[in-house]
């Protein structure tokens, strides 16, 4: 059920709706909390802007996980996006891990991707994932791939390549306004 949130000065609201239809693998789409599967753990990698995350450590945020690496013309066309929903949503209860899967051997250079990532402004956690297997557990196929996570740690949203970017923000917006009854299923808030 859809509610509008309205304040003064403020444009309203919808939540999305789930698709109750659409399966666990889906693209494209806000998967139901009832099909969506949990998400894999990130591996070990070495981690800029932050301590080592895990989706433990998560749980209560919405984390949009963002598959990427430096050298993706591609992937750096999505950083104003990403960067922009960290600005708008990083105090509200939004965190986006960049995992950087190289393509190229100059990708694989740690001190690279610190430059990188320096160079580009990117402030939110970047990990690496130089041996594929966070890429494969959240199966992977293409540079950049975004997948968002509800607060539970449930895949709920994927996109792969560029664009979408309004549909990416109303899953945000969606998942930050669900709150969990009792039986995990997720309620909107009313304001």
């Amino acid at each position: 059920m859809n509610y509008k949130i309205i304040a003064a000065g403020v444009d309203p609201f919808v939540p999305l709706d789930p698709d109750d239809n659409a399966s666990s693998n889906a693209e494209d789409i806000l998967i139901s909390p009832e099909k969506a599967n949990s998400a894999p753990e990130f591996s070990d990698g070495k981690w800029i802007n932050s301590e080592p995350l895990s989706l433990e450590k998560l749980r209560g945020q919405v984390v949009l996980v963002d598959f990427w690496t430096f050298g993706c013309y591609n992937c750096i066309n999505t950083l104003p996006a990403l960067k922009g929903y960290n600005a708008k949503y990083g105090d509200s209860g939004l965190t986006i891990v960049g995992v950087e899967t190289p393509e190229t051997s100059s990708e694989r250079v740690f001190d690279n991707l610190v430059g990188a990532v320096r160079k580009r402004g990117i402030t939110y956690p970047v990990v690496t994932d130089y041996d594929g297997d966070t890429w494969l557990s959240y199966k992977v196929n293409a540079w950049p791939t975004v997948i968002i996570l509800d607060k539970q740690g449930r895949i709920r949203y994927k996109h792969v390549g560029e664009g979408s970017y309004d549909v990416q923000e109303q899953v945000i917006k969606t998942l930050l306004a669900e709150n969990e009854s009792k039986n995990g299923e997720p309620v909107h808030r009313r304001s």
